[in-house]
């Protein structure tokens, strides 16, 4: 095992109390900075020692606790051993192993011990694991605690017998473990032995009666003939080499041969196989899952069999809920669908309507049937949602309309004293203003207006650190991108984000709205930093205050105009689609 722990970015923010953008700019503005010494170009790793001599020797403040003493000295080891190390922590956390026979080296396995005592055996493996999965985000795929919490509430995991197939380093069982008031029994199988491992002792840790195998599920089940209470799974997506050829004549198979591209639909009759009659299944699918043609024969027999209850969009899947149909039962007429990707508070009480037969958002069998089988939330909305959003629409775009300012044609332009910014700036009514050089815009706690907020006339956007050099917006500021103009009403706490000009009027002799009318009408670009245009020679005529307002006000007027004709061409599309949509499908009828 290495002797120089490393750490990442992140890492390196969380040790000195910053966000990842500070660390990025002590990169970039100190020569002296440690040099990465493994990682990539996109991830570098830098010596733990190094960063903090470098923290001291600029006197900012740092604290490397306990947990991250452990955590260094763990992923010194080598990102290839790194879960077999944390798998092995569990052990030793768990009292399944001790210092003696631990496969982490003495000084190692003592302070996992410390961390275990200071924090308590199960939140130190929990912290442990926290970060392993954070450290291995795009490998290891992981469900969302608000979704694992939903899937389990849903099949009413409390004083039941739950089971996950795909069960990964055990995130759905923790859920029913850590809401179900009873007492649970959990079941998991996972193909990788090093997850299966993890998802165990995170279990033991939590005082779970649990058994997690590891093993490949559809080539070798690992509870064969077991039928759990309830079954919650989110299974790996897209996955051609599943054993298609292999388990052609499988037993599992009640609903159809699931085709060698759906790979899901083998899993959802895995589950239902180790379901008992009446008991529910809750398990995450693609998309594209409930409209392929090639899985319509399944979809329509689950639906039929009144297997399929319901399907729910979430945010980047659906969500099915599966019965087991018992013996005699009389299957149902109506499945739900619903379109909960915004709110999924929305999905438990939808569901509870539905099996108490009470629902306003179901889709009658028969009609699915008669069609492409497709299951799609999107496109099965309810009536009056289509209705309304067109309503709702509809008074946007007429509440949306602007008009030009009135303003009088002459005969001939008037001949006025001008002058131009520059000359303005010299005299001290302007002055100007940029964001520090490099400086980033996508994370830390100070509020950032950026271009695209300029553009659009949306609030600031982005977000930095507390660093030198930043610039504060006011109200009356003039801020001016490549592309846009605009007078900040409200500075909101905001700074100047990058790529942009401030510009600060003596608004005792200057009107903002003025100064800013002209630099639109200049055209082109209008930073400081263009080589074809020198915003400084933007010429202005020499008027008295009260007649820079009036000017003011129209240019005002103008860039009104100009965000309600972007808004209302937005609003004219989404209107354009709800009313052919709703005229099309019967939503939607000619006024007489």
């Amino acid at each position: 095992m290495s002797h120089d722990p490393t750490v990442n970015a992140g890492d390196i923010a969380r040790l000195a109390g910053v966000g990842r953008a500070a660390v990025s700019n002590w990169r970039r503005r100190h020569d002296d900075f440690p040099q990465p010494i493994g990682g990539t170009a996109n991830q570098p790793l830098f010596s733990l020692r190094q960063v903090e001599s470098w923290l001291r020797r600029y006197g900012k403040s740092y604290q490397v606790s306990l947990g991250d003493r452990v955590w260094q000295r763990l992923k010194a080891a080598g990102d290839l051993r790194l879960g077999e190390l944390v798998a092995h922590a569990g052990a030793l956390l768990t009292g399944a192993a001790d210092v003696s026979d631990a496969a982490l080296d003495p000084e190692l396995a003592r302070l996992v011990l410390e961390l275990g005592q200071e924090h308590g055996p199960a939140a130190a493996y929990e912290f442990l694991c926290e970060r392993y999965l954070e450290a291995h985000s795009r490998r290891l795929s992981v469900t969302r605690d608000d979704v694992a919490e939903l899937m389990v509430t849903l099949v009413g995991a409390d004083g039941a017998t739950v089971l996950d197939p795909a069960c990964g380093v055990g995130t759905l069982l923790l859920a029913p473990a850590l809401t179900a008031p009873g007492p649970v029994r959990v079941l998991g199988q996972e193909l990788s032995e090093t997850s299966a491992a993890i998802a165990a002792f995170r279990l033991r840790l939590r005082g779970v009666e649990a058994s997690v195998v590891p093993g490949d599920s559809m080539r070798h089940d690992g509870f064969a003939g077991e039928r759990a209470d309830a079954v919650v799974c989110d299974p790996p997506f897209n996955e051609r080499a599943w054993g298609y050829e292999e388990l052609t004549g499988d037993p599992r198979w009640e609903y159809g041969l699931p085709p060698r591209g759906e790979s899901e639909l083998a899993w959802v009759q895995h589950c239902l196989t180790h379901v008992r009659p009446g008991g529910l299944v809750a398990i995450l699918m693609p998309p594209a899952a409930a409209s392929r043609r090639p899985g319509r024969r399944i979809r329509a027999n689950l639906l039929r069999a009144g297997a399929l209850r319901a399907v729910v969009a979430l945010p980047g899947s659906d969500l099915w809920l599966l019965r087991r149909p018992a013996a005699g039962e009389r299957p149902p007429s109506d499945v739900l669908i619903l379109d909960a990707a915004a709110d999924l508070a929305a999905v438990e009480p939808a569901w509870r309507a539905y099996v108490e037969e009470r629902s306003e958002q179901t889709v009658r069998i028969i009609d699915l049937l008669a069609d492409e089988v497709d299951m799609t939330p999107a496109r099965h909305q309810r009536r009056d949602d289509v209705g309304r959003a067109f309503a709702e629409a509809r008074d946007r775009f007429l509440a949306a309309a602007a008009v030009p300012p009135d303003l009088k044609v002459l005969d001939q332009p008037l001949d006025q004293p001008a002058t131009t910014l520059g000359d303005l700036i010299k005299e001290g009514l302007v002055t100007t203003s940029q964001a520090p050089p490099k400086m980033a815009a996508d994370g830390g706690d100070v509020p950032v207006l950026t271009s695209d907020d300029v553009f659009s006339g949306s609030s600031p956007s982005g977000a930095t650190t507390v660093q030198q050099g930043l610039v504060a917006i006011r109200p009356g500021d003039v801020v001016a991108s490549y592309s846009a103009v605009r007078v900040v009403a409200d500075g909101g706490g905001a700074v100047l984000g990058p790529h942009l000009t401030l510009y600060r009027v003596d608004a005792r002799r200057l009107d903002p709205d003025f100064l800013a009318g002209f630099l639109r009408a200049a055209g082109g670009r209008v930073t400081t930093g263009s080589s074809r245009f020198d915003v400084r020679r933007t010429r202005l005529p020499r008027l008295p205050l009260k007649e820079q307002k009036a000017y003011g006000a129209a240019f005002r007027q103008l860039a009104v105009l100009e965000d309600a004709i972007r808004e209302t061409s937005s609003l004219g599309q989404t209107l354009i689609r709800l009313g052919l949509d709703g005229l099309a499908e019967g939503h939607l009828h000619p006024q007489s």
